[in-house]
């Protein structure tokens, strides 16, 4: 498949994972170890090439907890528990893809990696014209971030062996039938190869 994907060129790509810490990690014991262990390969090959490295994490603080309406039905019961405190363990990103100084490292609270952090305007910055994205969850974080990198004009590929999702129809369906209209769908080892070209 690498052989009709377009060109990558390091200068202007980003590698983003999307909510790739604690507290969500360990909802997947079962997929979420093999998973890490290719996004290690993943992001080092990334880091070797010179692409810029960014991670989107979901973190709140007190305000915004307050600023979460109880009428918005996914974040409302999110903000009522007091889930994923901006400095408690559960929302920083696993030790195994811990960034480095220099990357990119941004906290949302909602959905999408854009809406609610200065992501774009820190691609936009370092000349960042295609993303290479992978998440938790596929329905989640990867697809509000896709669909909003398609309005920005961002070229976009996804990773989709580093994409879970709690229901796997629902990760198929994006990966296979939605995301392509969007994106290069692309799994780990077709994107190392590519890299490798």
């Amino acid at each position: 498949m690498s052989d009709q994907l377009p060109a990558i060129d390091p200068q202007t790509t980003a590698l983003i994972y999307g909510d790739y810490q604690v507290g969500i990690v360990a909802n997947y014991p079962d997929a979420a170890p093999e998973m890490i262990r290719k996004a290690t390969v993943v992001l080092e090959r990334a880091r070797a090439l010179g692409l810029s490295v960014g991670f989107i994490r979901v973190g709140f603080n007190e305000e915004d907890y307050a600023a979460v309406p109880e009428e918005n039905k996914a974040f409302g019961p999110m903000a009522a528990a007091r889930r994923f405190p901006a400095d408690a363990p559960e929302s920083q990103i696993v030790p195994e893809l811990a960034p480095l100084p220099g990357e990119i490292v941004v906290r949302k609270v909602r959905y999408g990696g854009f809406s609610t952090t200065d992501l774009y305007e820190q691609l936009k910055a370092r000349g960042v014209k295609t993303i290479i994205i992978s998440g938790i969850a596929t329905r989640g974080v990867v697809l509000s971030t896709v669909r909003d990198a398609a309005d920005k004009d961002l070229r976009i590929f996804v990773i989709k062996d580093l994409c879970l999702d709690a229901d796997p129809q629902i990760h198929e369906v994006l990966t296979e039938k939605v995301f392509p209209a969007q994106a290069w769908v692309v799994t780990s080892d077709e994107l190392l190869a590519h890299l490798a070209n």
